[in-house]
C-alpha cells in the first residue's frame, strides 16, 4: 500500500450539507395544527358569547322548555310542530305573566334565537372532539398537551349542563326571567373557556424552548399586575351578567349620577340584605360602575409602571390594555344613557372580550418577554 503524505486529502467525496432543525421545524408544524384548531374554537365561543347575549337581549332564553342534546337539534318541521312547542311555551310564566298575546309567528322568532344559540353549542361541541381526535390520530399534539386540550371538552360539557340549569329556573313559579346568579355563571365560565383558549393561543404561538429562553426575562412585578387586571376584568363580567339578568341598565339612566344622585334609591331595601347584591336593580348597577371604576383606575397604573419595563412589546401590552379599558367603559357609559339598546350592548359586551384577552397578553409578555433588538433596549 502506497504511503499518503501529511498533507493529502482522505477523500475527495463531498459531505452533503446537514439540514439542521429538522425536529424542530416538525414540532412547530405540529403546534401549528393545535393552534389552528384552537383559534377556529376561539371563534366559534366569542360567536356563541353574541349570539348568547342576543339571545338574553330578546328574552327568548326560555322559548325552548326542554333539554334534548340529541333530538333537540331538529327543530319543528311542521305547522303541528310549532304548536306543540308553542304549547310548551304557554305552560311557562314568562308566557302567562308576560307574553300572554304572542302570536305563533312572534314565538317563532324568539324560538329561532334560542334554537340557534343551542345548535351552536352543539357544533363547538363537535368542532372540539373531531379536532382532537384528529390531532391525536396524526400524533400532532404537543407532549403535554393532551389533558389541557381535553379539558376544554369537559369544561363545554359542563357549560351545557348550566345552561339548562339556568334555563330551568325560568320555567316555574312566578319568574320572568332565568335566575340572575345562573346567568352570571353561564357567562363566567363561558368567559373562562375563552381566556384557556386565548392562554394556549399565546402558549403555542412560540417554541418551547423560546418559552424557557424568556422565562429567565421574566418580570414578575408586571406578571402579578396581569394576573390581577384578568381577575378583575373577570369579576366585571359577574356584575356584568347580574346587570343583564335583571335589567338593571334600563333602571338607572343617567352618569355620572344614579338617578340624580350619589348612590341608587333604595339601595339596601330588599331583605335580607345580602339579596340586594344579585336582585336590586339599583344596587347591582353602582357595584358594577364601582368595580368599572377601580379596573380602570388599576389598569391605567399598571401601564404607567410597564412603562419601565426593557422589553417594548411588555410595555405595549399594558398600554393596549389601558387604552381597551377606557374604551369599555365609554361603551358601558353609552350603553346606559341610550336606554341599553342591543347593538351597543353587544359591543359593550364583545368589549369585555377583547379586554379580557389583552389582559391575558399582558400577563403572557410579562412572563415571557419577547426578544428585541439591542437598539430597542432602554438603559
Amino acid at each position: 500500500m502506497a504511503k499518503r503524505a501529511i498533507f493529502e486529502e482522505v477523500t475527495t467525496t463531498e459531505r452533503p450539507a446537514t439540514n439542521s432543525g429538522g425536529i424542530d421545524r416538525a414540532r412547530r408544524g405540529k403546534r401549528g395544527w393545535v393552534r389552528a384548531w384552537l383559534a377556529l374554537l376561539f371563534g366559534l365561543v366569542v360567536l356563541m358569547v353574541a349570539v348568547g347575549g342576543m339571545t338574553r337581549l330578546t328574552d327568548s332564553g326560555l322559548s325552548i322548555t326542554e333539554w334534548k342534546p340529541l333530538t333537540g337539534a331538529i327543530p319543528p318541521l311542521s305547522e303541528a310542530d310549532w304548536q306543540v312547542e308553542f304549547e310548551l311555551y304557554r305552560q311557562i310564566p314568562e308566557y302567562q305573566l308576560q307574553n300572554s298575546g304572542m302570536t305563533l309567528a312572534e314565538f317563532k322568532v324568539i324560538y329561532w334565537w334560542e334554537w340557534g344559540h343551542r345548535q351552536l353549542g352543539r357544533v363547538i361541541g363537535l368542532v372540539w372532539a373531531a379536532g382532537l381526535l384528529i390531532l391525536l390520530a396524526a400524533k400532532a399534539v404537543p407532549p403535554g398537551w393532551t389533558g389541557r386540550l381535553v379539558l376544554l371538552g369537559a369544561l363545554g360539557g359542563l357549560q351545557g349542563a348550566i345552561g339548562w340549569w339556568m334555563v330551568s329556573s325560568g320555567l316555574t313559579g312566578t319568574m320572568l326571567d332565568v335566575a340572575s346568579y345562573r346567568l352570571a355563571t353561564h357567562l363566567t365560565l363561558a368567559f373562562v373557556i375563552l381566556s384557556l383558549i386565548a392562554w394556549f393561543l399565546l402558549q403555542l404561538a412560540r417554541p418551547a424552548s423560546d418559552l424557557l429562553q424568556a422565562r429567565r426575562l421574566a418580570e414578575p412585578r408586571l406578571a402579578t399586575w396581569g394576573a390581577v387586571l384578568f381577575g378583575l376584568t373577570l369579576w366585571q363580567v359577574v356584575w356584568g351578567a347580574l346587570v343583564a339578568g335583571i335589567d338593571a341598565g334600563l333602571w338607572v339612566r343617567d352618569w355620572p349620577t344614579m338617578n340624580g344622585g350619589l348612590f341608587p334609591v333604595g339601595m339596601w331595601d330588599l331583605s335580607p340584605w345580602w339579596r340586594n347584591l344579585t336582585e336590586n336593580h339599583g344596587t347591582v348597577q353602582f357595584l358594577h360602575r364601582l368595580f368599572g371604576y377601580i379596573l380602570v383606575a388599576l389598569a391605567l397604573y399598571a401601564a404607567w409602571r410597564a412603562r419601565r419595563s426593557a422589553h417594548a412589546a411588555t410595555r405595549g401590552a399594558f398600554a393596549a390594555v389601558g387604552v381597551m379599558v377606557i374604551l369599555q367603559m365609554v361603551l358601558g357609559i353609552v350603553t346606559v344613557l341610550e336606554g341599553v339598546p342591543i347593538q351597543w350592548a353587544i359591543l359593550h359586551q364583545f368589549g369585555a372580550v377583547v379586554l379580557t384577552v389583552l389582559t391575558l397578553r399582558a400577563r403572557h409578555r410579562a412572563l415571557y418577554p419577547l426578544a428585541q433588538s439591542v437598539r430597542t433596549v432602554r438603559p
